[in-house]
């Protein structure tokens, strides 16, 4: 008598949905590809994600709408459906991405992976409001961004 023995399959990767949109000039902002791979990495589940490159004044817009608060910030994210598959858009704002690049001394590259997985990971529901919940998202971000060859973001010597 034969037996054959259960292979368990491995699990297959979240799918990922991705649109890029750009309001702004294309100079430093990473290729399509790059951001594709970026947010997979962050990936839990199943998404359908805008990511946006906007200008000042729409970053400015948008956070004095939905956050209140007059000024441009980073990256903002927007959450449609928290079920199963997730949809929503991150929102990029490339003057103020460039400048804290600069300011905290890190490539453009490794801002912009940040804030791509920063903004993925509030997409699944990971916050900073608390501390221990900080604490936990700045360690899944940092061994993201260590997977994909890049320093840790809340160290200012990487």
């Amino acid at each position: 008598m034969r037996t054959t023995g259960t292979s368990a399959r491995a699990p297959e990767s979240p799918k990922l949905g991705l649109t890029v949109q750009s309001a702004v000039g294309a100079a430093g902002l990473p290729a399509p590809r790059t951001l594709r791979r970026w947010a997979a990495a962050a990936l839990e589940r199943d998404a359908r994600v805008t990511l946006r490159f906007v200008d000042g004044r729409e970053g400015r817009a948008l956070n004095r709408r939905y956050r209140g608060r007059d000024r441009a910030t980073n990256v903002l994210t927007f959450v449609y459906d928290g079920g199963v598959s997730l949809a929503g858009d991150i929102v990029l704002c490339a003057p103020v991405v460039a400048r804290e690049a600069r300011a905290q001394r890190k490539t453009l590259a490794a801002h912009y992976a940040h804030l791509v997985i920063h903004g993925m990971l509030h997409l699944q529901g990971y916050d900073h409001e608390r501390d221990d919940d900080a604490a936990r998202m700045e360690a899944r971000e940092t061994a993201l961004l260590r997977n994909l060859g890049y320093g840790d973001p809340y160290d200012p010597s990487t």
